[in-house]
C-alpha cells in the first residue's frame, strides 16, 4: 500500500525515476479497486460512475509513474506515446516496464535502488 500512496503523493511529478516495484504495485492497486469498484457498482446496478471517477482521479499519476518508469531505464516519457500504436505499442510498453533499471545515475536522476 505504501508504493500506491508514494505515487499519490507524487501526483504530477514527470521528473525523475520509478523503480519496476512502484510500478507494478501501483497498477496492481488500480487494478484492484477498478475491479472492486466495478463489482460493486454491479451488484448495486448502478452505472460505473464511481469507477469512471476514480479513472479520472488516477491517470495523472498513472502517466506520472509511467514516465518516471521509462526514465528508469534510460528512455524519454515521449516513449509513452508508442501506445497509441495498436498491439505493437502495448507491448513495447509492457516490455520496457519489465526491464531493470540502468544502472547509476543517467540524465534523469539518481538510480532509485541506491
Amino acid at each position: 500500500m505504501n508504493w500506491y500512496l508514494g505515487v499519490l503523493k507524487q501526483y504530477a511529478v514527470f521528473s525523475g525515476r520509478s523503480r519496476r516495484k512502484e510500478y507494478w504495485f501501483f497498477t496492481l492497486f488500480n487494478l484492484i479497486i477498478s475491479m472492486g469498484l466495478s463489482f460493486i457498482e454491479g451488484l448495486l446496478g448502478m452505472p460505473a460512475v464511481l469507477t469512471g471517477i476514480y479513472a479520472l482521479g488516477v491517470i495523472l499519476p498513472s502517466i506520472a509513474v509511467a514516465i518516471r518508469r521509462l526514465h528508469d531505464i534510460g528512455k524519454s516519457g515521449w516513449w509513452l506515446l508508442i501506445g497509441f500504436v495498436p498491439l505493437i505499442g502495448g507491448i513495447v510498453l509492457i516490455v520496457f516496464a519489465c526491464m531493470d533499471s540502468q544502472e547509476g545515475e543517467n540524465r534523469f536522476g539518481a538510480n532509485p535502488k541506491g
